[in-house]
């Protein structure tokens, strides 16, 4: 019996959602042969946890289910045993990496990560709070139907159990790395405003994610594409693709991995969207082969983000996901150059050579994002009211949000480094168990 986890990291309250992604975890120990485990990472508020314990304490038993749920006090015990027998060199900043203060998007699904080890699970399959399943003849549409169908498979023994495929044939011995599929409704990135008062401030902002040497046309088609996932279309019926996965047609909130989240980890930059897609691109250029199916998740946002706290901190993130790009978009392009040269003789990705490329891009000259401020500057401002406020923000915050981007890669290639010791770590650590949950 394969034990699986299904991860459910939240810093916001979601009881709704901690009962939807129990009913998934149900199906999952129904249909297949598999022990599962939820795992709930919360980083709420005490009232709020509160709710979520009592979502939890109402999840009918199952024995082929274990739930945990877990807050920040317990993951960073779990945390610190783990880096102190993993015998790391920087266990101070390490426990930082893993478990900042602020929001960190790579760095909760890290914890994922290294817990499932610890739970003795061979896949990680994540979801989102801010999002729910569709429906189809009034039963939810769960993607880990064809998670578990293909995930950690030779790709040759998946390739009945998918619609159709598109691998090479000189890929079909070696095993699913990944299976995904993207979302519908709103926008994965909440700058829809944008779009509606200003389409050309909006695809000037957009198209700097794209490396600075594309052409015009290449930008505009990435400015089309980014961040619409899988549009509004809703599910009518199962469709998959074994191949090589194109990263953007998944989305970190409807995603599964087996084996590469144990060698490589997600970058753990603090208040930056999209740090946790890097495995995604890791997977398509490494050539690892991958299904993508079609039953999309619905991405919803939250009352939150439409405070003026929430406006400021949402933008900020998305700003420094632009900066990020000056470093991602080089190790990305390497990463492609190198194709399967990425992988070792077992077909598992090396950390030394994503770590290495991730401290060569740290020496680029930052003048390309000095550049990237310059056109976010102008943008807001033509945008006005809080938008021009946000504006002044950066403008104060110039140098900062130059240095944390250098910092941010430099740390993600310590991470890198350390990684595989962690998880070996992880696998001999005990996981505190949740109280009346687990037998």
């Amino acid at each position: 019996m394969r034990r699986i986890c299904l991860t459910l990291p939240t810093n916001r309250p979601c009881t709704a959602t901690i009962t939807a992604v129990a009913e998934e975890t149900a199906y999952a120990a129904r249909h297949f042969d598999v022990e599962v485990h939820l795992l709930i990472l919360d980083s709420c508020p005490a009232p709020a946890y509160a709710e979520h314990a009592e979502a939890v304490r109402r999840i009918p038993d199952d024995p082929r289910i274990v739930v945990h749920h877990l807050d920040e006090v317990r993951q960073r015990d779990f945390l610190r045993r783990t880096i102190d027998r993993s015998a790391a060199t920087k266990p101070d900043l390490l426990l930082d990496l893993m478990l900042p203060a602020g929001v960190s998007y790579g760095a909760c699904t890290n914890r994922a990560f290294l817990l499932a080890a610890a739970l003795g699970c061979e896949s990680v399959h994540r979801r989102d709070s801010d999002s729910r399943y569709q429906d189809a003849g009034g039963e939810p549409v769960f993607p880990v139907h064809h998670e578990l169908l293909s995930l950690g498979r030779r790709a040759a023994d998946a390739a009945p159990n998918v619609t159709e495929t598109a691998l090479a044939a000189d890929r079909m011995d070696r095993r699913v790395a990944m299976v995904g599929s993207s979302f519908v409704g709103e926008l994965s990135v909440d700058i829809g405003e944008i779009l509606r008062i200003d389409p050309g401030v909006y695809h000037d902002m957009v198209g700097l994610w794209a490396p600075v040497d594309w052409s015009p046309e290449q930008k505009r088609q990435l400015v089309e594409e980014s961040f619409r996932g899988a549009g509004t279309d809703a599910f009518t019926a199962d469709h998959s693709t074994l191949t090589v996965v194109d990263p953007m047609r998944v989305d970190m909130c409807n995603i599964a991995f087996h084996g590469v989240h144990e060698h490589v980890p997600l970058p753990p930059a603090t208040d930056t969207i999209g740090s946790d897609y890097f495995l995604i691109h890791l997977v398509h250029d490494a050539a690892l082969p991958g299904v993508l199916h079609n039953r999309n998740i619905v991405n919803f946002y939250t009352g939150e983000r439409r405070t003026d706290s929430g406006f400021t901190a949402y933008q900020l993130r998305f700003v420094k996901f632009l900066l990020s790009m000056l470093y991602f978009n080089f190790v990305y392009d390497h990463m492609a150059q190198a194709g399967t040269s990425l992988l070792d003789g077992q077909g598992q990705v090396r950390a030394s050579a994503v770590a290495r490329l991730a401290r060569e891009s740290a020496g680029l000259d930052r003048s390309e994002n000095v550049h990237r401020l310059d056109v976010l500057d102008a943008a807001y401002r033509k945008l006005g009211g809080r938008y021009a406020e946000f504006a002044d923000l950066l403008d104060r915050r110039r140098e900062r949000l130059l240095d944390e981007a250098r910092g941010d890669i430099e740390d993600f290639a310590l991470l890198t480094e350390a990684w595989e010791p962690l998880v070996g770590a992880a696998r001999r650590t005990y996981v505190p168990r949740t109280p009346g949950r687990q037998r």
